[in-house]
């Protein structure tokens, strides 16, 4: 039992990749988690609009932070912004009862919005029954009056599944694009059929694209079956354009597909392949906005979330499918995505060429060998 022992530290001594995420993950994980899994909203960006602006902008103090004063603008100018996600509350004055418009696709700012403004209905009561002044700007009071009228866009119910839905589509896509597509090339080395398309009169982008199809047609179909399911069991609402969901779609499979390829390049066996996949497909999951939002991470692990294309199509399919969002408000997450797919798609093609090289190399050789030994 010892000498096993023994054999088993040293094999593991010797995989380094395996060791490394043994002990760098957990702790890789507790630090990210310790920041990121946060439900609490600290801050509900707010648009005021109407002749009033100005005076509610002036009043409204923490979790509300006023980005933008419009007093000429109206409620369409408000709906558009919470529609393009520039704001996640509007306020339209004007009236003895403002209009409160808060987005439902934000579960949690969204509950956090509608609790905050509860307590300043409260303080706005207090506050005009103990002085006598009205709520309007009064001190202690909100600028808010005690029953504004108040309206949730784009999930009134606040349910969970039209939330999870639309982000649940790009898991998917996240599975089958990067960990099954990942096998791929290893599986070629360990059933030695790798020399074989060495020699093929095909270019490592042939190669490269051969094998990313048939995974791409497969992911396809289980985003229809997901969207189907999501839909007509979970009531989950499609408003938008599907030519942009589409297109959101191939940019996402086609990051994803390359990612796959990529790991799988850098693999010695589909051990190793998996482990890396599952070490892009976890901080996906935890950092993209599918579970906590953004907002209440923190800053020093956010802008990680940046570089994860699965934060992009979140904002793509939850804006497409909740808000009917058009392609022109939601531009720059098809350019990020575009970006990190030209990156990761070019480091693949490079990784596959001197993945092929030395394979074709040896091919080359034998010929060469045999004559001389004929020869000899």
């Amino acid at each position: 039992m010892w000498a096993m022992i023994v054999k088993e530290f040293r094999q593991l001594r010797r995989d380094r990749r395996t060791l490394a995420m043994m002990i760098v993950l957990p702790v890789l994980l507790l630090v990210v988690l310790g920041y990121a899994a946060s439900f609490d909203v600290k801050t509900i960006t707010v648009a005021v609009a109407g002749p009033q602006a100005s005076v509610v902008s002036a009043t409204l103090h923490a979790p509300f932070e006023v980005t933008v004063t419009a007093p000429a603008q109206g409620a369409a100018w408000a709906r558009n912004e919470l529609r393009d996600g520039h704001t996640e509350m509007a306020v339209v004055t004007g009236s003895a009862h403002p209009l409160v418009l808060i987005d439902g696709s934000q579960l949690f700012a969204a509950r956090a919005a509608l609790t905050a403004l509860s307590g300043l209905e409260r303080a706005g009561a207090s506050g005009a029954s103990t002085s006598g002044a009205s709520a309007s700007g009064a001190p202690g009071g909100s600028a808010l009056p005690v029953t504004p009228t108040v309206q949730v866009l784009y999930n009134p119910g606040l349910t969970t599944s039209d939330i999870m839905i639309p982000g649940l589509c790009g898991v998917v896509l996240v599975f089958v694009g990067t960990i099954i597509t990942s096998l791929g090339v290893v599986r070629e080395r360990q059933t030695g059929t790798l020399e074989q398309l060495a020699v093929m009169p095909l270019r490592p982008r042939d190669v490269f694209l051969g094998k990313i199809v048939p995974y791409f047609l497969v992911a396809t179909v289980d985003l229809g079956i997901v969207l189907a399911v999501g839909i007509a069991i979970f009531g989950v609402p499609f408003r938008g354009n599907p030519l942009v969901f589409a297109l959101g779609a191939l940019l996402f499979l086609f990051v994803t597909l390359g990612s796959g390829v990529l790991i799988s390049s850098v693999s010695q066996n589909q051990g190793q392949a998996i482990q890396l996949a599952m070490m892009t497909l976890l901080p996906q999951i935890l950092l993209s906005g599918l579970i906590f939002p953004l907002s209440s991470i923190a800053a020093g692990v956010r802008w990680i979330a940046y570089l994860l294309p699965l934060t992009y199509f979140n904002i793509i399919s939850r804006g497409v499918m909740l808000k009917a969002q058009p392609l022109s408000s939601l531009w720059p997450s098809f350019l990020f995505l575009g970006l990190l797919g030209a990156v990761v798609v070019t480091g693949a093609t490079l990784r596959f060429r001197s993945y092929l090289a030395p394979a074709r190399q040896r091919r080359r050789s034998r010929p060469a060998a045999a004559t001389q030994e004929a020869g000899a």
